[in-house]
């Protein structure tokens, strides 16, 4: 990493050298949450609100924050001044009607742009299956070379979001996806470790379904505590890159005790890039109590749910070095 990336990545550390990042860069997700407690469609503004309460009220307490150029930059300008600001470059979501969930940047942007709106760095968010066909994955692993090279271009910090799928089963919740993902998620790191993308952080998902690990499953059980840790470690050792740690929309509770099952497994991740986890219970008394009362949970509940996260990655997360 460049002496110029080193000091952007910097921002966004606390000064322990973890990352305890909020992320809100949610567009297609956020509308999806807001109408399902209204009966129009969620504006534009109820999106750039919700946002600026997000940042304004739980920035004080993280080391940096996700947000994207297109709902996300009044938030941005209100975060608290010791938060770092990471801008996403993706557009949301994917065309369904191909094959391959293919990536794509925002039309009106560049990293060149995103550094012009005071990023710290450029977020990219690649769906991924290790198993699909050669030439859609081709295609990805050029595309992400070209991602890396511009970052490079602007000495911005590059932060690849890696999310696993099954080309052939859309459905991830189920225990036949579960004894899958450690093979996806930990082969995907792999390849995109290596240094013909540039990546400077990976953010992923972790290597289980916390939800089929004994101890932790309310029903059918896909791994042993012991063949989960193995999953873990085995992450861990598929990486020589910083890597945090996304929540993928479980409860805040259940993300705490993953962390801690992470650090028993001698996962040596450095920290976390968290969002609905921590806010998400927020959008529903946005919607029907207003603007007053969903500053009152987030200057509480919110509060409470990233300061236990702070709390946990204290004793959990390795510094970057």
């Amino acid at each position: 990493m460049t002496n110029n990336k080193q000091a952007y990545l910097q921002n966004l550390m606390t000064q322990d050298g973890i990352i305890s990042a909020l992320a809100i860069d949610q567009r297609g997700a956020l509308k999806k949450m807001i109408q399902r407690h209204k009966s129009q469609p969620a504006t534009d503004i109820e999106i750039e609100t919700f946002k600026t309460i997000v940042s304004e009220e739980l920035t004080p307490f993280a080391s940096s924050i996700l947000l994207d150029p297109e709902y996300g930059l009044k938030a941005s300008k209100h975060r608290a001044d010791t938060a770092g600001l990471l801008l996403a470059y993706e557009k949301t979501g994917y065309d369904a009607t191909v094959p391959g969930r293919l990536p794509d940047i925002l039309d009106l942007w560049s990293v060149k742009r995103l550094k012009e709106q005071h990023a710290d760095a450029c977020k990219f968010l690649l769906y991924y299956d290790v198993d699909e066909d050669v030439q859609i994955n081709a295609r990805k692993k050029a595309f992400v070379e070209r991602l890396g090279a511009e970052c490079e271009a602007e000495s911005l910090p590059f932060f690849l979001e890696l999310v696993s799928y099954d080309a052939q089963d859309n459905d991830t919740s189920t225990k036949a996806y579960a004894l899958k993902k450690p093979h996806k998620v930990n082969e995907m790191m792999k390849e995109f470790s290596q240094p013909q993308y540039r990546v400077d952080v990976l953010k992923v998902e972790v290597p289980v379904n916390m939800n089929y690990v004994e101890g932790y499953a309310t029903g059918d059980v896909a791994y042993t505590k012991e063949e989960a840790m193995t999953h873990f470690k085995a992450q861990s050792d598929a990486t020589h890159l910083p890597y945090i740690f996304l929540s993928a929309g479980v409860s805040s509770e259940l993300f705490v005790e993953t962390l801690k099952f992470a650090k028993e497994a001698e996962s040596n991740f450095n920290g976390v890039l968290c969002g609905r986890a921590t806010w998400a219970n927020g959008v529903e008394i946005f919607v029907k109590e207003g603007e007053d009362e969903a500053r009152k949970w987030m200057q509480t509940v919110g509060k409470a749910n990233i300061q236990a996260l702070n709390d946990i990655l204290k004793v959990t997360a390795n510094p970057i070095s």
